[in-house]
């Protein structure tokens, strides 16, 4: 969508004197005071300017990062905006994104759809952020791009009744702000039309330059995108994106972003790299035309480098030995600081969500130190970005220990991932080669990485000794990573699909007033029936919990005139709750009893408030960060997942057990009660949305004293005594990076424990000891199966020994190879025993070829070619198709070795006669 002129044409530019004009080569407007200004002055792939200010800063003074932040904060905050903490990295408030990009993230939909009042209104915050999808570019574009960075933003929400400020007060600011703070000449600065599309809103957007680069974004957010279509909000925002790292390196100057922000840090790593006398001279050329770079699928990094050399008239080789081991430190210094704020932040590395991104972020990394010789320094660039950055975030510094250890975790992870890797792209190349490809085409890369893990440089590495050429994009981490910035649609609850189907039959009633919430301990209640069809009815108030929140729905019954129905199923859609009965059923207007099934709800109320406690447990032993990652509660058991990035120990489980059942004896309040989003956040944090995104204007809190608090709408006990026993029966790894607790907890604990128990007791009755003797005693009788397990294995080695010695002589001589065969009841040698046969023939006489037959109910072929028997191209698959073929079945294997087999057992003796005439035509025919 473009936007009028009008949309740009402010009072400020008119009172300032800008004039309007077009760029002749990018084709976008813009506003200047210099009248002899041809193109836009912004420094990109199009060559519409080059950056002016390196070595030649147009501000008053040099900034470091730390005083650029507090110079924007101040101004603002000078100006009647009140300065607010900046929200966390992972936007757990968000349903449809991982990580917060933008500062306007920290408000939207909630604020901005005014669904909640802004904390502030106006407000100034500088707010981290991370950006995946220019990911191969952070590094070559010396500083333009960045993976993790600052943005400062002043925002204004203006309502119908209440305005702020809008266009032409923002960009006053900020022209104030950089000329006025700065110091920066009014005519020094563009301001360049374009269109903002971000969050699900839209807006027209000035983009301001300064000496080629492009600073900050003022956007006049005023459109809700539905479907492509821009719809117009009551609410309009100013939103406002100040390049934190920008105008520090506008600043000073510098070759590099990576030298202004980075400083003494960046020399440090430069050192470790072996990287200590970098051509500044060139580097600083290649700076100044560094806006030319843009990698894409379509534009290459050779490409790019081509045409840098070409601009400053440079040997493209010479060029490329130069700056590319600087570039790369560039990259790795950026990611190796993000990392440190994502694991700071408890994302564990996985294969899905923010963990799937922060995987291949570490992996990225960990080839960018490989290509710098230095990938065992991982770890101590990160500790170095720790101390660096901890001033400023002090969670980086509290997390130390957890951020090292996820690390090194995930580095022995990848080490694994490679030794079973390059195997596994050895198949499939030889798989394309099979269907006549000699190229591994971009989606079987990706998939590589996607399923296994491995990165285009190891599947490139392993391609080329097998002689096929891998062409990977020089965006391929971009385009990998853009594919799960966002996060996929909620999938859809199959058992839930047809609930869709009968919403519109109750859509125009009243909300059902939810007694479960006013007393979770209602066992009976009045209600009168609002409308009835088929099976399913809606009352105008029931205590019946609907399902929802990883919490089934209660069951119970409904009385009425002497008859009697089962509630079997209970769902919410929109704000009615749709009861689902077994049995007649009333009529509308008629009055019933509900009476809930009370073991169930109670039962549900003490496993759903005993997933809490154990979530509380688990962080205190695990860690920060563990996050719960889904949860499903039940009468009898529940599960909890759990991030975590390997398996839990006995030990831990242990830990996690007692401390959720010491909770329990404290006797602790379990208090509910609703608060305003806002303020529920601004009271306990984004700790709040363990369970994921809660909806809604108001959301409704669960909190166990200082123990734990969540947003969560379950039925939940008055105090932790309530939950009784809590009983952890197992954990399973259910994904990489995510732990399941499977608990039970009151009643169905007791049971859990006294099942237990029973069986120990049934063990200790089989071995004829007491209870407290059976661990020694099983641990007495497996270490005697096993020591008779290896004395069998020793018997069938030698026997196995001896019939292959006793086979040789009597083998046929075929072509100078020997041919075994021979046909066994399986009574005699069983299947193991003759494949051990086979194999010591094998080593005894590398030109024999074996075959035996097994004959029980069914025949097996087993078919073994040693190695100079496949030179001569004998193959085991031919011989076993062949005879397993007579048998009346297939046989299949590798050229070594092969196995078939059949239900026609009366033709042994013509499917071994077919086995050996394979071989013998093959060099008798």
């Amino acid at each position: 969508m473009k936007f009028t002129e009008e949309e740009y044409r402010l009072p400020f530019f008119n009172e300032y004197g800008y004039a309007r004009k077009r760029c002749p080569r990018c084709g976008e407007f813009f506003w200047t005071l210099n009248s002899d200004q041809v193109y836009c002055g912004e420094a990109t792939s199009k060559g519409c300017a080059e950056y002016t200010f390196i070595g030649n800063p147009p501000t008053r003074k040099p900034y470091s990062l730390q005083e650029m932040r507090e110079s924007f904060l101040s101004f603002f905050e000078k100006r009647g905006h009140t300065r607010i903490k900046p929200y966390p990295l992972v936007a757990r408030w968000r349903d449809d994104l991982y990580f917060t990009n933008a500062s306007i993230i920290d408000f939207q939909p909630y604020v901005t759809e005014g669904l909640i009042p802004p904390p502030a209104n106006p407000l100034v915050i500088s707010q981290v952020c991370v950006r995946f999808p220019d990911l191969d570019s952070v590094g070559p574009t010396f500083g333009r791009h960045l993976t993790i960075f600052e943005m400062g933003g002043h925002h204004a929400f203006n309502y119908p009744d209440k305005e702020v400020y809008w266009k032409d007060e923002t960009v006053s600011y900020h022209h104030e702000f950089v000329t006025s703070t700065l110091g920066i000449k009014a005519e020094e600065i563009v301001y360049k039309e374009g269109v903002w599309v971000g969050g699900g809103n839209a807006g027209p957007d000035l983009e301001s330059i300064v000496r080629g680069l492009e600073v900050d974004t003022l956007v006049f957010m005023k459109y809700k995108v539905v479907n492509g279509e821009f719809m117009e909000l009551p609410i309009r925002t100013v939103d406002t994106g100040y390049g934190i790292e920008r105008f520090t390196w506008l600043s000073q100057g510098c070759i590099s972003g990576f030298e202004a922000f980075y400083g003494e840090l960046l020399d440090k790593i430069m050192n470790l790299a072996g990287i200590e006398s970098a051509d500044k001279g060139l580097l600083a050329e290649v700076s100044k035309v560094s806006g030319l770079i843009s990698i894409s699928k379509t534009s290459s990094f050779t490409q790019n480098w081509q045409k840098v050399a070409k601009k400053i008239s440079v040997d493209y080789s010479s060029l490329y030995r130069a700056v590319k081991p600087v570039t790369s430190v560039y990259s790795m210094v950026d990611h190796t600081k993000c990392l440190a704020f994502l694991l700071a932040e408890g994302v564990v590395p996985s294969n899905v969500q923010e963990g799937y991104l922060t995987r291949l972020l570490i992996r990225r990394t960990y080839r960018l130190l490989k290509d710098l010789s230095i990938e065992d320094k991982m770890a101590d660039i990160i500790d170095l970005q720790i101390d660096y950055w901890g001033k400023d975030f002090p969670r980086l510094k509290e997390m130390r220990n957890e951020i090292l250890e996820m690390l090194s975790i995930e580095k022995e992870k990848y080490k694994q991932t490679l030794e079973r890797g390059r195997d596994l792209v050895k198949r499939m190349i030889q798989e394309q080669k099979k269907k006549g490809v000699t190229e591994v085409p971009l989606e079987n890369i990706v998939e590589l990485y996607d399923s296994h893990g491995l990165t285009p440089e190891v599947v490139v590495e392993t391609a080329a000794a097998e002689r096929v050429e891998v062409k990977v994009p020089d965006n391929f981490y971009s385009y990998v990573a853009e594919r799960h910035v966002t996060a996929p649609e909620t999938l859809k609850d199959a058992s839930k699909e047809g609930i869709k189907d009968i919403e519109g039959e109750f859509s125009n009633l009243p909300e059902t007033r939810r007694l479960y919430y006013e007393d979770a301990y209602i066992k009976e209640f009045k209600a009168k029936v609002l409308r009835a069809l088929g099976n399913r009815l809606v009352l105008d108030q029931t205590a019946f919990y609907p399902e929802g929140g990883g919490q089934p729905s209660d069951h119970g019954y409904l009385k009425f005139n002497g008859k009697q129905s089962k509630v079997i199923d209970v769902q919410k859609v929109g704000g009615v709750i749709i009861h689902f009965l077994e049995g007649p059923v009333p009529v509308d207007t008629q009055e019933v009893l509900g009476q809930l099934d009370w073991e169930r709800r109670l039962s549900l109320m003490r496993h759903h408030t005993a997933t809490h406690l154990v979530m509380g447990a688990a962080r205190r032993i695990l860690g920060e960060h563990v996050w719960q990652s889904g949860a499903q509660k039940d009468v009898e058991r529940t599960r909890l997942d759990i991030t975590h990035p390997k398996r839990l120990t006995t030990d831990e489980i242990s830990k996690i057990e007692r401390l959720a059942n010491h909770v329990v004896m404290e006797n602790l309040p379990v208090e509910t009660f609703w608060l305003p989003r806002e303020e529920a956040e601004k009271k306990y944090g984004f700790r709040l949305y363990q369970g994921g995104v809660v909806p809604g204007r108001e959301i409704r809190v669960v909190k166990t004293e200082n123990w734990e608090v969540e947003a969560c709408g379950g039925t939940h006990c008055k105090s932790t005594g309530e939950v009784g026993l809590i009983k952890i029966i197992r954990t399973e790894r259910i994904q990489d990076g995510v732990e399941r607790l499977i608990f039970s907890a009151g009643d169905a604990a007791i049971k859990t424990v006294q099942n237990l128990e029973s069986k120990v007791l049934r063990i200790a009755d089989l071995l004829e000891v007491q209870t407290e003797k059976v661990e020694n005693t099983v641990e007495h009788a497996v270490a005697e199966w096993k020591e008779l397990r290896r004395d069998k294995e020793r018997l069938t080695n030698s026997l196995a020994q001896f019939m292959a010695e006793k086979y040789l002589v009597n083998a046929e001589t075929v072509k100078d190879l020997r041919l075994v065969a021979g046909i066994l009841d399986s009574q005699e040698a069983d299947v193991d025993l003759l494949i051990k046969v086979a194999s010591k023939l094998i080593s005894i006489e590398k030109r024999s070829v074996i075959v035996f037959i097994s004959t029980d109910k069914n025949a097996r072929v087993i078919v073994m070619v040693g190695k100079e028997a496949q030179n001569l191209k004998v193959d085991a698959r031919e011989i076993a198709k062949a005879a397993a073929a007579e048998l009346g079945g297939s046989g299949s294997g590798k050229p070594d070795f092969a196995q078939g087999g059949g239900t026609k057992v009366e033709n042994v003796i013509k499917a071994l006669e077919k086995a050996k005439n394979v071989m013998r035509e093959k060099f008798e025919g």
